[in-house]
């Protein structure tokens, strides 16, 4: 449940690189319907689609799903660096997908957020309510979770890789330091870092998932400072 718009502070603040491009996947204005045939396979496909139109990238950032699309990315074509906030990979959200499909089928956002928030972002009641308070916030929640239901079955749906970003020359993967040990991100994260042995792990100090949000600037150094030659 995000866009290219909220990552608009940390594409700002970044330093170390010339420029910065955020895609917008699909399902995100003005980026194109998920279409029938979605899948994982295909974010793979249209993120190549990008790249060839930025031979010269040196540096690929992906955050949540968005991390484990770049490492996938990385196993198909040379890549001199990827950076990966907290990726995701099966069984990760498996659990809550009964809960999905049905607010899927009767087309209620309202259920598909608070299933998101609750269940796989592990909000509890009061900071739901909070969230739910805020209208306009919750609105574009709502918005952002119409492809919720399908990117989950799709990530559930995808064969497990035994390794990840074998063309890539550098690898960074990032870990809120407020997850370690406590969160379904923190177990994907781990089951992640194995199926790549030369990884560099980081951690940032006082925030989870929710970074490029909570402390944008922050996130922003972490990447400036990891940026290789």
């Amino acid at each position: 449940m995000s866009d290219a718009h909220a990552w608009r502070h940390v594409a700002t603040a970044v330093a170390a690189w010339p420029s910065v491009t955020v895609v917008n996947r699909r399902g995100r204005t003005p980026s194109g319907p998920l279409t029938g045939s979605y899948s994982l396979r295909s974010e793979v496909e249209d993120l190549c689609v990008v790249l060839d139109q930025f031979e010269d990238t040196q540096a690929l950032f992906g955050w949540s799903y968005g991390g484990l699309i770049a490492l996938l990315a990385a196993d198909e074509r040379p890549l001199h660096q990827v950076i990966a906030y907290e990726p995701v990979i099966r069984p990760f959200g498996s659990h809550a997908l009964p809960d999905l499909k049905a607010a899927e089928g009767a087309a209620d956002r309202d259920a598909t957020v608070e299933t998101v928030s609750r269940q796989i972002a592990g909000l509890d009641t009061a900071e739901i309510e909070a969230l739910r308070a805020d209208r306009r916030g919750w609105a574009a929640l709502q918005h952002l979770s119409r492809t919720a239901y399908a990117e989950i079955a799709a990530l559930n749906a995808a064969p497990t890789p035994y390794e990840l970003a074998r063309r890539a020359t550098h690898v960074d993967l990032i870990l809120g330091r407020c997850h370690r040990g406590t969160s379904a991100y923190d177990m994907a994260f781990d089951d992640v870092r194995k199926r790549i042995p030369g990884a560099a792990v980081h951690m940032l100090p006082g925030q989870g998932h929710m970074a490029h949000l909570q402390a944008p600037a922050e996130l922003a150094r972490l990447l400036d400072g990891l940026a290789t030659a």
